[in-house]
């Protein structure tokens, strides 16, 4: 499975206060994020890898097959990526904060 060929970790195990890098769309983000992580659409990804900070990158999208594409090709170019296993629907089940645009109550879109 092409999942397996990347670095993954479960959402569980996502250390507080990790750099996160989420690539859903606009629509999907506003539903429901992580309060604090980079909102990049995979799409733009490469021509904003500037604003993508040094160290670890936690990778998310809406399952982890999005931000599995996205963390190798992070890998390819040097970074440290991993990718969120599960995605945003792990993050939720495992009871980790999320936050909504507009203050509504978050879900995973």
């Amino acid at each position: 499975m092409f999942r397996s060929q990347v670095p993954s970790v479960d959402a569980a195990a996502v250390p507080a206060g990790a750099a996160l890098l989420d690539v859903r769309e606009q629509d999907e983000w506003d539903a429901g994020h992580v309060e604090g992580a980079l909102h990049v659409p995979m799409g733009h990804v490469p021509a904003r890898l500037g604003e993508l900070p040094d160290g670890r990158l936690y990778v998310l999208c809406r399952v982890g097959g999005r931000s599995a594409q996205v963390v190798q090709y992070l890998v390819a170019q040097g970074r440290d990526a991993v990718n969120v296993d599960g995605g945003m629907h792990a993050w939720a089940s495992a009871g980790r904060p999320m936050a909504a645009t507009g203050g509504a109550e978050p879900y995973v879109l």
